[in-house]
């Protein structure tokens, strides 16, 4: 079964709510990178945050999570789309921390003393960006604390990724909810009631329950109806032509370096790890064309 997403509103309109299985993608990003289980962790909480803040935008919009904390971890960057595509990494994939009380501390992987930061891409010449220092390092928190904060929209967001002994991802996935004006304090009260009593999602997840589930758990007592389900993918938008254009953007000079220190040069993604070879022969027409425009 291929990775989804369900989202729900209460019928009274003041109550939306998504919930994700992203397990697969989060097992093809951590084999993309070769993760260590800290990385892992961290990274597939952050790209299923991405995924479910890309599902309150709409068709072909995108957004990007920028955390950036003290931790051995360094940043750790996730991308997604409305339409179900997500991608990412994490700086020091191979970094690890003591567990804490027998789990992954990805509070300490990722460090407290930073940022957050949310670039929304929603097709205007401009991208809206919204900055938060790091609530607590732990993720899901620090995408609350942002909407909170930035937003100003009360939402309870749950994320997790349970790993195998050998490292491998088990379940992986998360709910987010929130509440639309006007607010409703009894019912907002009761679902954090909700959350505090249910199992984790990794647990739902691993039992079998949809996302469609989790969200009926969550609102239990509140009278809704689903909405719209998207498929999830890891997918990068990556290519052969930006990534020479990424090379066409050098100064002559660093080309003529490349010209002279080797046969060719190799540009890798950060995203997905794919490699684009660029032969001399490439290097010397883009020289031609007046490459950087230096």
């Amino acid at each position: 079964m291929p990775d989804t997403l369900q989202r729900v509103i209460a019928n009274s309109g003041n109550f939306f709510g998504i919930a994700c299985d992203s397990t697969l993608l989060v097992t093809e990003a951590c084999r993309r990178h070769d993760v260590g289980p800290t990385a892992a962790a961290a990274l597939g909480r952050a790209l299923t945050g991405a995924v479910m803040l890309a599902a309150l935008l709409k068709d072909d919009q995108s957004v990007m999570l920028r955390f950036e904390g003290g931790g051995p971890l360094g940043k750790i960057i996730t991308e997604a789309g409305y339409n179900g595509w997500a991608r990412g990494y994490v700086a020091e994939p191979r970094a690890d921390v003591p567990l804490r009380q027998g789990k992954i501390d990805v509070a300490a992987g990722l460090g407290q003393a930073g940022f957050l930061t949310v670039t929304k891409d929603i097709g205007m010449k401009k991208k809206y960006e919204g900055m938060v220092q790091l609530s607590t390092g732990e993720i899901s928190e620090d995408i609350a604390y942002y909407l909170s904060e930035s937003e100003q929209i009360p939402s309870a967001i749950g994320l997790g990724v349970h790993l195998q002994p050998d490292g491998s991802i088990a379940a992986a996935g998360g709910f987010l909810v929130q509440s639309l004006p006007p607010a409703d304090e009894q019912l907002i009260a009761g679902i954090e009631q909700q959350i505090k009593s249910m199992a984790s999602v990794t647990e739902m997840l691993r039992e079998g329950k949809t996302p469609g589930d989790i969200l009926a758990i969550l609102f239990a007592a509140i009278p809704h109806r689903a909405t719209t389900s998207t498929e999830l993918t890891y997918n990068c938008s990556c290519s052969r032509d930006k990534m020479q254009r990424a090379v066409f953007s050098l100064a002559n000079a660093e080309i003529n370096y490349l010209l002279d220190s080797e046969s060719g040069v190799e540009v890798q993604c950060e995203f997905c790890r794919d490699s684009y070879r660029f032969a001399r022969e490439d290097l010397e027409k883009m020289l031609a064309l007046g490459a950087g425009g230096h």
